[in-house]
């Protein structure tokens, strides 16, 4: 995923040197050399990450953040602080003025990296979000900004899954008793443990003893109920490259050893109050979206919500040169299910459908209902691979099990799909509908249940 990165820095070497290794991973790399510099490029360019020095004459970096923070239109741009002050005291204050994160100088490239991708990631979450109040209302998303002033990062309920017992005990020390504390010593219980609970945040310890930290990570982001839920990896020196694999997980963050308690806190705070606000957000296109643009039947947006939110994404990927995607799917001989079975079961099996489909994409993802047993599903920030990946697994989670919906035994059912990508500027929503509608015919005529990519 390429992104817009400003980098922040009064010494030309320092910015030349971040360029350099940022440009190298094709990131767009944009540079001011002092704080009122950066927040005017802020307001009026969009930016997906700042790195920020904190060392800076007139305006020091920690003014600078506090004042993107406290500004609606950039808040929600991530600050990655960096600086050659070693002080936990220096950390915590870049943490508590709004800072993301913190990284001290010379900067490893590996964090580097990783901080950037994890933000990064966070970041295009929250712009979708963002986007979708938008289109609905555009007080919804007013009100959601407010909200963050307001969010209270105390009584968060924190799980540690860790082996070493006396470890996760002063662990948990530092942390209540602001916050509610759990200890899980055994992660093969990880997926039971958080099943129904109602956790914000997990620490996960890396020198789990049998088992595999990662695959904890991994099977917490599988389940619906945690997919959102923020993880902080606690690492070593040597778990670098485990970590670089754990950000493209999903990891939210990591923090090595050892644990210092007040930059632990702040890191706590910071995660607890993204995952809250990113559930204020979400609450509020849930109660802004009008019944004029979802559909009753399956709770998805409906035709004339996607046709305007379509026009809203294409002009923003084509602003700022980004992949994007769009899939139809028609669930394969839905009329014979009627004829056969009646509508009520045919309405059981669209509800089915749209409850599997919203499963199996991602939170960036935006699913309709486009009319009858037509879906469409809008994808952001995806190329060929990823759009690909999106599909099949659709595809797989319809056709693998039999849709249990009050017939005498459950249906066999399957879908075809239709997928094609944005690709110049002429492009226009109706160009790229009748692209996938064209490879959806095509997937049809081919057998169904398949995935077809348009040709052109």
């Amino acid at each position: 995923m390429t992104a817009r990165v400003l980098i922040v820095d009064d010494i030309p070497t320092n910015v030349r040197l971040l360029e350099a290794r940022l440009s190298a991973e094709y990131y767009d790399v944009v540079t001011a050399s002092s704080g009122p510099e950066a927040l005017a490029i802020c307001d009026s360019q969009d930016i997906d990450i700042v790195l920020l020095d904190v060392m800076m004459p007139d305006m020091d970096g920690f003014e600078v953040c506090r004042r993107l923070k406290n500004n609606p239109k950039t808040q929600h741009v991530p600050v990655l602080m960096i600086t050659a002050l070693d002080q936990s005291s220096d950390r915590v204050r870049g943490l508590e003025v709004g800072a993301d994160d913190f990284l001290t100088k010379p900067v490893d490239d590996v964090q580097l990296m990783a901080r950037v991708k994890s933000l990064v990631r966070l970041k295009s979450l929250t712009d979708e979000l963002r986007a979708r109040a938008m289109t609905g209302q555009q007080m919804a998303i007013e009100d959601a900004l407010r909200a963050m002033d307001t969010i209270n990062t105390a009584g968060g309920s924190i799980l540690i899954i860790d082996t070493d017992e006396r470890h996760a005990e002063r662990i948990k020390s530092y942390l209540t008793p602001e916050h509610d504390v759990d200890i899980l010593t055994t992660p093969a219980d990880a997926v039971f443990q958080v099943t129904g609970a109602q956790y914000e945040l997990a620490l996960v310890a890396m020198s789990l003893t049998d088992f595999d930290p990662l695959r904890v990570c991994s099977q917490m982001r599988t389940l619906e109920h945690t997919r959102n839920l923020p993880i902080i990896l606690i690492a070593d020196d040597a778990d670098k490259p485990k970590v670089i694999r754990a950000l493209d997980l999903g990891v939210n963050d990591f923090i090595s050893r050892p644990v210092e308690r007040n930059e632990l806190a702040a890191r706590v705070r910071t995660q607890i109050r993204r995952h809250r606000y990113g559930l204020e957000l979400r609450q509020s296109v849930n109660n802004t979206m009008a019944l004029a643009v979802t559909d009753d039947m399956t709770g998805l947006y409906n035709r004339r919500y996607f046709d305007r939110h379509l026009g809203v994404m294409m002009t923003k990927a084509r602003e700022l040169k980004r992949d994007m995607a769009l899939m139809i799917l028609d669930i394969d001989h839905f009329k014979a299910v009627n004829d056969s079975y009646g509508h009520d079961i045919g309405d059981a099996v669209i509800r089915e459908f749209s409850a599997r489909l919203k499963r199996n994409i991602r939170g960036i993802d935006l699913a309709c209902r486009f009319g009858g047993e037509e879906f469409v599903v809008l994808m952001p920030d995806t190329d060929f691979r990823q759009a690909e990946a999106v599909a099949e697994r659709v595809r797989q989670s319809i056709g693998d099990r039999g849709f249990e919906v009050g017939a005498a035994r459950p249906l066999s059912v399957t879908v075809s799909a239709g997928v094609t990508l944005n690709e110049s500027a002429t492009d226009t929503p109706e160009l790229l509908i009748k692209r996938a509608d064209v490879a959806l015919y095509r997937a049809k005529r081919e057998g169904r249940n398949r995935v077809v990519f348009d040709a052109a």
